[in-house]
């Protein structure tokens, strides 16, 4: 299964906010082996906000969406979170 978690950052907060992304996807990384994880952005601004979109593959289960929700806590609301699964 793959996640896609995305949301919106007031433009003048991303520098702030990548870098607790990417702390915390370190951290996952760190204790979910097999995890593969990325962020990227919507290159457009809308209304003065940018798109972020964080990406998991590989050791996605039920215990590392736990985790990411728990590590997640303190990012910018609303989250929404898509699961695709490959087609083989």
């Amino acid at each position: 299964m793959r996640l896609y978690v995305y949301y919106r950052v007031p433009e003048p907060a991303l520098p702030g906010v990548l870098s607790q992304v990417r702390a915390m996807q370190a951290r996952l990384v760190e204790t979910h082996p097999g995890l593969r994880a990325e962020v990227l952005r919507r290159p457009e601004l809308r209304e003065g906000q940018v798109t972020l979109m964080e990406t998991y593959a590989g050791a996605v289960d039920q215990a590392f969406v736990s985790a990411l929700d728990a590590a997640a806590a303190t990012l910018p609301q609303p989250r929404h979170t898509e699961r695709f699964v490959p087609l083989g």
